[in-house]
């Protein structure tokens, strides 16, 4: 049987260290490019030697790419390594990692599991997928199937998921998986990293209603996932998995954006570009969303200052919600802009793209993509449930299945 440690003791690493003020933070980028040109260097090893300055996410410890500051001066140094013409590790490509892996391993994972991902994943060698939702429990996450059953130091997995982001990409993971049927369905859930180039992975294409298929499904047949793999304790699958979504609804819906930026500011491009296409009412219907989407990105901005005091609570619910309505209606309004000429959308080959890329397709793919974005990150309906409930403090509905074993549950 695996052997079941206790808790870590508190890390003195995770401690915010001394203030750290802007001009400061300016000054250690500048000595940092001082002494590696990014000219010079080929952007992998720049991207390793920033990581290991502490300049890659300053508000992580010493070591493990940060120092210890406030989340608030990270734009601080993305600036200033952008201004000097430096790489990036093309956040846009490595988004699940970014925003779901990083913060879940670092609130819950062991100081060697921290040592041996974050590094990597921040520098974009290894690709992160999410391996939660299944064919039977997608909205209802907590009523997942796939069985994590222990083996001498290991753990066999069995199961399938869906609709996984990138994991043809993917090197990476995050698993969530059951392992006491006997428990209720929140309660017996454990938390792992899952090698996808194991022996018994197979992912396949989902293909969707652009054509394309960005989605997979994936087939976990005796999987062999080593215990030291697992993320928090056997049965807080829950707690870890929480931390994942509370931080992906974030990335989804509260990143950072210039004013204009995302779909609103395609729509403003192609109103002022095209003035042929201009009618009375749809100058009212472009004015809201244009105030409705700044008013969001506003937001977002408050919600990411409140980030710098503590982890992301259930407002980014809210966040991710806006966000999707907000893409939706933009992109039907769009369509009803340019007329017959978004009706012209004829690129159905089956690709397998690294990234979405709103701006850069036709507005018949951005109106197709865009109904993926009620669901993905969590399904619009759920995130209601958690504003009314966390937020506003409604009475939750009623559940008859919370006590219940797993395994006595209607499937």
């Amino acid at each position: 049987m695996v052997a079941i440690p206790p808790p870590p003791p508190p890390r003195p690493a995770d401690r915010p260290g001394p203030p750290i003020d802007p001009a400061r933070v300016r000054q250690l980028v500048e000595q940092f490019l001082a002494g590696h040109d990014p000219a010079a260097l080929a952007p992998r090893e720049f991207l390793r030697a920033r990581f290991d300055a502490g300049l890659a996410w300053v508000h992580y410890p010493v070591g493990l790419g940060g120092l210890a500051a406030s989340r608030a001066l990270q734009p601080v140094v993305d600036a200033s390594f952008a201004a000097a013409g430096a790489p990036d590790n093309e956040p846009r490509r490595i988004g699940i990692g970014l925003g779901m892996a990083a913060p879940t391993i670092r609130a819950h994972g062991t100081d060697e599991q921290r040592r041996r991902f974050l590094r990597p994943l921040w520098t974009g060698e290894e690709i992160w997928c999410q391996l939660f939702s299944e064919p039977g429990a997608g909205s209802d996450l907590a009523a997942l199937a796939t069985r994590a059953v222990p083996d001498g130091d290991d753990w066999v997995v069995t199961g399938q998921k869906v609709w996984t982001s990138i994991a043809h990409q993917a090197r990476w993971g995050l698993l969530l998986a059951r392992t006491d049927p006997d428990l209720p369905k929140h309660q017996g859930l454990t938390y792992f990293i899952c090698d996808l180039t194991a022996p018994g992975v197979e992912v396949r294409p989902l293909r969707q209603l652009t054509g394309e298929a960005e989605f997979n499904e994936v087939f976990l047949t005796g999987v062999r996932i080593p215990d030291r793999h697992r993320l928090g304790a056997v049965g807080q699958g829950w707690q870890v998995a929480r931390t994942t979504l509370m931080n992906e609804r974030v990335a989804i819906g509260g990143g950072a954006q210039p004013r204009e930026g995302g779909l609103i500011g395609v729509l403003a491009q192609t109103w002022r570009e095209r003035p042929e296409l201009r009618t009375t009412g749809l100058h009212d219907a472009v004015l809201r969303l244009w105030v409705r989407a700044e008013a969001a990105r506003l937001t977002a901005e408050r919600l990411r200052q409140q980030l710098a005091a503590g982890e992301p609570g259930p407002e980014g619910s809210a966040a991710k919600l806006t966000f999707a309505q907000l893409n939706q209606e933009i992109s039907s309004l769009e369509l009803e802009l340019v007329g017959a000429d978004g009706l012209q959308y004829d690129d159905w080959r089956l690709r397998r793209p690294v990234l979405v890329d709103f701006a850069g397709r036709t507005p018949g793919y951005r109106y197709l993509r865009a109904k993926g974005n009620s669901i993905e990150g969590g399904t619009s309906e759920i995130l209601r449930n958690i504003i009314a409930d966390r937020v506003l403090g409604l009475p939750s509905e009623p559940r008859v299945d919370t006590d219940r074993p797993w395994k006595d549950l209607p499937r």
